[in-house]
């Protein structure tokens, strides 16, 4: 059975130590290897030394050799009559050895000896082998075994004590060797207390070293103890599959997207393909039929109801052999019922993982012996930390309430958790929630409300314009870890959280809804719309009523009459509305999809609102002219077919984000958009009508991403007057654009230019200046672009440039200026004649000429091109090959398929690193070049189509044909 790749060592279950100390007893045993491997021990490393190990009596050499093998590094310890000991070299033989059959490390240490004479085995290290050659004789194998192990290890780079203080020299070694030990280690974040003992029972329940089977393995616990934790961990310690996939929270997600959605997920994620169903069946018999030849890992967080599990993971032999499925659930019985192989029941942490884990979170450091400060408080942290009975996310949050507080508040905590000795985490967590102010009390419950998993910067955004200084109070929620940021940026509260939060607020008026402040439960406001009973307590609402029930339901014009202070307002599914005559003025975030009016309520002030999202609505105006705006920031529209014009966004000076993606019946963009000085994202994608945009742009600094793609009407850019520093991304894909103003040489800070498809783009301007920042150039399937513009500049920061399908005949030579491009893209630019004559490209990584079928020559390779590793020649008209591309010494990928012109390759061939040769069809060539040096690399040779016979080819691949290399398809055609 296979073992746990260490959180703690990179070691396997047979590498028992971390270094393994080679040195010679009489010179350093006493001084210089004692110092070090103290050192090694206090740092954590775990070393041998040969008297501290061995018991009296031992057989000293097979003890010895054991221990290297056991290791997974030696580090060797070079003095004076180290070469004297036939011990030393029997080691040294031994770890050479280990070294060239399983990859152990060697770091050398030459201690007051010149490397030269190990290297060179002369001076004392010649006269130990004139000795022992005199005693063995005999022995000559072993003797000049144990010179070919000193030479090896003489030729590592290693550390030389010269005159320097030893204790510094012995702080350089061992944080070197602590800094390569890290980089071995399994990816197990800090903080995580208890994981290992926990990872090490989980695995041995995965199996993983098992291949000829498929295990389905639940973790099961209560929330909060840590299942989604150890199942992170785990997804992130194997590397070694042909796919994965993590459906994080598959409960909350499938009531949010569907269980399609979450099946398209993971199909996406472990075969990077999106798939179009919208029925559950459709994707389980893609699900089975597309991954069951494949070795997965798949981790389903989360896990309520059966039917989860039979959409994501139905049967066993959905997966190929090998793979393992991995299910987190607070409820064992549906594992169980499901058929898992094994269930792993989560455990709370024993008290010392207790008090390590409420230590980091109390004291922000881990403890330690003897401080003083961790000793006063290491008595109160007693009842603390029994109180949470080793959960936890209880630890973490009691943990960071009682953070920096003194003595007395610290007593005053326990006493309240003495006046409530109960189990219920609730509770326990409402501690922490009582002691923060009336503030942060306001952005938790909006959170738990509201907004859980939504993205940090639109919460702060929405928050902030409520005066709840949120940026601030989110940063001290996530202090007192009541709310985590995770790696994508949205707020995670965790689920028992929430539901404290929840209860929080319900708890105030549980008999009449109404006089909640906030509301999200279905029959909470279902009974609030139509029995009319809401009151000004109302600070927000999620109306998502389920479709049956919307048949029975109409609602007045006044339904929201009664909510003067209703910041929040999120509709996700909506009754019938007859009409709408009424909206708070104190809305913040008026998120309604589908909004079913032409307009707003005339009554409605927007002076407050921060966030209008209204997608896929049927909105044709929005405000009048001149409307108050000021704390407005974003704005999307995305969808809203009807919306007839942009309105006027004067009055919203701080706008930030501006979509209207898909709007279909906008002609132009109101000239007040191009005065947002605030403005980052401007999207217009797909708005099918667009035809202009205001003449010139001239206040929009802070403009970071620019979208007009798929606007085919859309023919003319404005000019940019004055620099646009900020802009890092223009999107003109798909546009009616037929050339582009000379100024679009401001955007000196531009990264991305796409004009992909953009059919009636003839040419450039006439200099491609200022765009120094460009790292991206796309102007694929351009197919009336005929010449691209001489360049002016050394464009280092361009790295992509993208001409595929485009008109163009020929290359300017100034192309050589492009000095950090790595990928040329040509593919298929039939009009292409001529390359310029010398290549230069010295950054180049892969050039793509596939489909040039007038391309008869390519150029000669001027000076070095060693980084480029893909060449794509195949359909190009090219005769023959340079004899200098054999100076393309990193080239790994050449493909000259249906090159039916090519009628020979150059005599040599220097390419050392090409890994495949492609000549498939290429009918006119009839003999295989001189090698010139072995090429070890390559693996595979196409010649499938042509006149090469396989007794042309070298005589050493074809005898290593079966072991080395894989010939496809190796007949004559």
């Amino acid at each position: 059975m296979s073992s746990l790749p260490s959180s703690s060592s990179p070691s396997s279950s047979q590498q028992k130590y971390d270094v393994f100390l080679s040195f010679r007893g009489e010179d350093t045993r006493t001084k210089f290897t004692d110092h070090l491997y103290a050192a090694l021990k206090r740092s954590g490393i775990e070393t041998f030394m040969d008297d501290r190990k061995l018991e009296a009596g031992e057989e000293i050499a097979s003890e010895l050799f054991k221990a290297i093998q056991e290791s997974w590094c030696s580090v060797i310890v070079f003095s004076e009559t180290y070469a004297f000991s036939g011990w030393c070299l029997d080691e040294l033989a031994e770890i050479v050895e280990q070294k060239e059959k399983k990859g152990h490390k060697i770091f050398p240490i030459f201690y007051e000896v010149d490397p030269s004479d190990l290297r060179k085995q002369t001076g004392r290290v010649a006269e130990a082998f004139a000795k022992h050659e005199e005693r063995c004789k005999e022995n000559e194998d072993k003797i000049q075994k144990w010179r070919e192990a000193l030479s090896v290890v003489a030729d590592i780079t290693g550390w030389h004590l010269k005159k320097r203080s030893e204790s510094e020299f012995i702080g350089e070694i061992v944080t070197m060797i602590s800094a390569k030990l890290c980089e071995t280690y399994s990816n197990v974040p800090n903080g995580l207390v208890g994981i290992n003992s926990r990872l090490e029972q989980l695995y041995l329940k995965i199996d993983i070293g098992k291949e000829d089977d498929v295990r389905i393995i639940g973790i099961c616990g209560m929330g909060g103890i840590g299942k989604t934790t150890l199942a992170r961990v785990v997804y992130k310690m194997f590397p070694h599959f042909e796919g994965k996939s993590f459906l994080g929270d598959v409960r909350l997600n499938s009531e949010i997207y569907g269980l399609v959605h979450l099946q398209k997920q993971l199909l996406y994620e472990i075969l990077k393909e999106d798939f179009r169903f919208s029925d559950v069946h459709v994707g389980n018999e893609i699900i089975s039929g597309r991954l069951s030849h494949k070795k997965v890992l798949v981790v389903i967080d989360n896990v309520d109801n059966m039917q989860l599990l039979k959409c994501l993971a139905g049967k066993h032999d959905w997966f190929g052999s090998g793979s393992r499925i991995i299910v987190t659930s607070r409820d064992e019985h549906l594992l169980r019922v499901h058929g898992v192989d094994d269930v792993y029941q989560a455990t709370t942490l024993c008290f010392d993982e207790a008090i390590n884990l409420f230590t980091l979170n109390a004291f922000k450091s881990d403890r330690v012996p003897g401080n003083d400060i961790f000793d006063d408080f290491f008595e109160l942290s007693k009842p603390v930390v029994g109180y949470a009975g080793g959960l936890p996310l209880a630890l973490e949050v009691l943990g960071s309430m009682l953070w920096n507080k003194d003595a007395s508040q610290w007593r005053s905590a326990i006493e309240r958790l003495k006046n409530e000795l109960h189990k219920d985490i609730h509770e326990t967590l409402q501690i922490s929630y009582d002691g923060l102010s009336e503030t942060q009390k306001n952005i938790f419950l909006d959170i738990a409300c509201f907004f859980n998993r939504e993205k940090k910067d639109f919460v702060t955004k929405i928050l902030d314009g409520c005066e709840f200084s949120a940026g601030i109070g989110i940063d001290e929620l996530i202090d007192k870890s009541l709310v985590k940021i995770d790696e994508d940026n949205n707020l995670w509260m965790h689920d028992l959280l929430q539901e404290m939060g929840r209860a929080i607020v319900r708890k105030k008026s549980l008999v009449y809804p109404g006089k909640q402040c906030r509301l999200w439960l279905e029959n909470d406001v279902y009974h609030v719309l139509t029995e009319n009973t809401a009151t000004e307590a109302i600070e927000g609402m999620v109306i998502d009523i389920k479709r049956e029930q919307n048949k029975a339901i109409t609602l007045n014009a006044d339904a929201f009459l009664k909510m003067k202070r209703l910041r929040l307002l999120r509709v996700f599914c909506l009754p019938n509305f007859r009409d709408l005559k009424y909206l708070s003025n104190e809305l913040r975030l008026l998120d309604w999809s589908e909004y079913p009016f032409r307009s707003l309520p005339p009554s409605f002030q927007p002076d407050n609102l921060v966030a209008l999202l209204l997608i896929d609505s049927h909105i044709e105006r929005l405000w009048k002219e001149n409307s108050s705006l000021s704390k407005l920031k974003l704005v999307d529209l995305q969808g809203s077919e009807n919306l007839i014009q942009i309105p006027d966004f004067t009055g919203a000076p701080n706008l930030e984000t501006l979509i209207l993606e898909g709007c279909t019946r906008i002609v132009d963009v109101h000239p007040s958009v191009r005065v947002l000085s605030k403005l980052k994202l401007l999207n217009l994608r797909r708005c099918k009508s667009l035809r202009s945009f205001p003449t010139k742009i001239i206040g929009m600094k802070s403009l970071e991403e620019l979208i007009i793609s798929d606007c085919s009407k859309f023919e003319g850019f404005p000019e940019i007057d004055g620099e646009m520093k900020c802009l890092q991304e223009l999107h003109l894909d798909g546009t009616g654009i037929v050339e582009l103003p000379s100024s679009i040489g401001h955007l000196s800070g531009l990264k991305l230019l796409n004009l992909r498809g953009c059919k009636s783009l003839r040419s450039f301007p006439t200099k491609i200046i200022g765009m120094k920042s460009l790292e991206q150039l796309i102007l694929s399937g351009c197919s009336n672009f005929e010449r691209l513009s001489e360049i002016d500049v050394a464009m280092k920061c361009l790295q992509e440039l993208h001409l595929d399908g485009t008109g163009i005949e020929e290359l300017p030579s100034s192309i050589g200026h492009l000095s950090g491009l790595k990928i040329l893209n040509l593919r298929g630019c039939k009009n292409l004649i001529s390359l310029p004559t010398k290549i230069g490209m010295e950054s180049l990584y892969e050039l793509v000429l596939s489909g040039c079928s007038n391309l008869q020559r390519f150029p000669e390779i001027d000076g070095k091109m060693e980084c480029l590793q893909e060449l794509h020649l195949d359909g190009t008209g090219i005769e023959e090959l340079p004899s200098s591309i054999g100076q393309l010494g990193g080239l790994k990928f050449l493909n000259l398929r249906g090159c039916k012109s090519l009628r020979s390759l150059p005599t040599k061939i220097g390419m050392k690193s090409l890994e495949t040769l492609i000549l498939s069809d290429c009918s006119n060539l009839q003999r295989f070049p001189e090698i010139d040096g072995e090429m070890k690399y390559l693996q595979e040779l196409h010649v499938d189509g042509t006149g090469i016979e396989e007794d042309e080819l070298p005589s050493y691949w074809t005898s290593q044909r079966a072991s080395t290399f894989e010939f496809k398809r190796l007949q004559k055609s």
